[in-house]
């Protein structure tokens, strides 16, 4: 049964597969195969695939079935020409490395922070205290 999720969601190996048109087991073996696909494991080896291990895959799936490469032909293009090359600048950065980008603040939401974080520091200072 088909889910509607957003593109930036996180997809299970199911609900890729489903995707895909492929069996897990193809996908567990593409991962195998192409050291590029890196999907976060959770407890028990949940696999969980970013939006750009979605496209990757994709396109993985498009060079061996469409356009009727070999494991070893898709290798080597990535290999020579990287994955930014074949995907196109598609690929997004991978938002657990990116660093906070600064937000502009209204006047209500700095006071609003500006309290809580009082508060907080004299939380932190009362179990200090207290200990």
């Amino acid at each position: 049964m088909p889910v509607n999720k957003s593109k930036s969601a996180f997809r299970t190996i199911a609900e890729l597969a489903d995707e895909l048109g492929v069996a897990t087991h193809v996908l567990r073996f593409w991962e195998s195969k192409f050291e590029q696909i890196q999907p976060m494991k959770r407890a028990g080896g949940r696999r969980y695939y970013r939006p750009d291990d979605v496209a990757l895959i994709k396109a993985i799936k498009s060079y061996l079935y469409d356009k009727r490469y070999t494991i070893e032909g898709v290798q080597k293009l990535f290999k020579e020409q990287g994955m930014k090359a074949i995907l196109g600048e598609e690929i997004q950065r991978d938002f657990f490395a990116q660093s906070p980008q600064k937000t502009e603040l209204d006047a209500s939401s700095r006071e609003i922070l500006t309290h809580i974080r009082t508060s907080l520091s004299e939380l932190r200072d009362k179990l200090t205290a207290s200990l």
